[in-house]
């Protein structure tokens, strides 16, 4: 990918949630909500404190991640759509 997200950014891919329900039932398009899960694509160098050292990120490019249902920008890069968000914005890590 052709692109590096500045300072605290993150660069997510949603990843798709199920098409059925747990007992079997088919959901139409028009009736899902977005995704809250995500694979991190890319991640910034980190953000700067008050005395200005660079503070790492705690996301690496590969972690699952749960994140608002309204958080960060979509965009579309080489073909794929994409979420950049502040590391703020996302609430954890999936084991």
């Amino acid at each position: 990918m052709g692109f590096r997200p500045l300072h605290d950014r993150v660069v997510v891919k949603r990843i798709e949630a199920e098409q059925k329900t747990a007992g079997g039932i088919i959901i139409p398009d028009t009736a899902k909500e977005k995704p809250q899960e995500g694979e991190v694509v890319s991640v910034g160098p980190g953000a700067r404190d008050d005395s200005g050292t660079v503070v790492a990120l705690d996301v690496k490019a590969g972690d699952r991640v749960l994140f608002g249902k309204w958080s960060g920008s979509e965009v579309k890069i080489d073909g794929q759509d994409l979420l950049i968000m502040k590391e703020s914005d996302i609430l954890g890590v999936i084991a």
